[in-house]
């Protein structure tokens, strides 16, 4: 075992000797840089599906340095929701509206029938009495 522990240590050390790290060539490639100059753009896109009642839209501009924008949603209780936002090396700031009015359905709570089954509490004799005496517990003062 000692003589397979010393070979070992032996193969480990002329490994290194004949292959010294510092003789790898450089990598012919230069380092990527992912340092891109500020692009402009500008989208937008707006839905409206009546059957699955979604109805929103967004729009969006940057020069570069600074991202203009706006978007809308219809919200359940009838408002449109319109934010309208810039964000630049200050912050982000938003402007919220609303337009219209909230309008809520009356509440009318649904009417249920009496239930179907038949109440055979009655039907079951009372429980026998005690085989053991009972005792009040004693108060705990």
């Amino acid at each position: 075992m000692k003589l397979f522990a010393f070979a070992a240590l032996i193969a480990v050390a002329v490994a290194e000797s004949a292959y010294p790290a510092a003789t790898y060539p450089a990598a012919a490639y230069e380092k990527p840089s992912y340092d891109y100059a500020p692009q402009p753009y500008s989208y937008g896109y707006a839905v409206k599906d009546e059957s699955s009642y979604n109805d929103y839209s967004h729009s969006e501009t940057s020069d570069g340095k600074v991202v203009t924008g706006s978007y809308s949603v219809v919200l359940p209780d009838g408002r449109t929701q319109i934010v309208t936002y810039k964000a630049d090396a200050y912050g982000y700031v938003a402007d919220v509206k609303y337009v219209g009015e909230a309008k809520y359905s009356d509440y009318k709570p649904a009417a249920y029938a009496a239930p179907a089954y038949k109440d055979e509490a009655a039907a079951y004799p009372a429980a026998p009495a005690a085989a053991y005496p009972t005792a009040e517990p004693a108060a705990a003062y």
